[in-house]
């Protein structure tokens, strides 16, 4: 029985709300994935958290937060995931947030 890897649902451009998008940045671990991402896209299996200790479900559940809040975009790229910052999405709704938000955690 092969594995399949499905498609996620993604939020339309439209349909972000800035609400969710500060929430989902709110959180450390949240955010600190997204600093990962800045650089450019990655595979899931590379970004860490900042305790190694925590349960992969965490890490997943932190993945669909921001997923969810329209912050990331989440594909399947062989058998793993690739993980990309949706930058022209939110800089079209919310014009310099997202560049804020990391320039003001890479001084923290």
């Amino acid at each position: 029985m092969a594995l399949e890897i499905t498609d996620l649902p993604h939020p339309a451009r439209d349909d972000l709300r800035l609400t969710d998008v500060l929430f989902a940045l709110s959180d450390p671990e949240r955010l600190a994935i997204v600093r990962q991402l800045a650089d450019g896209p990655l595979e899931m299996a590379h970004c860490h958290l900042s305790d190694p200790l925590m349960p992969k479900s965490t890490k997943s559940h932190l993945m669909k937060v921001l997923r969810e809040a329209g912050v990331i975009r989440n594909e399947s790229l062989g058998r793993g995931r690739r993980l990309s910052i949706r930058h022209e999405d939110l800089e079209a709704r919310f014009p310099g947030l997202i560049g804020s938000v990391l320039g003001a955690a890479a001084k923290a």
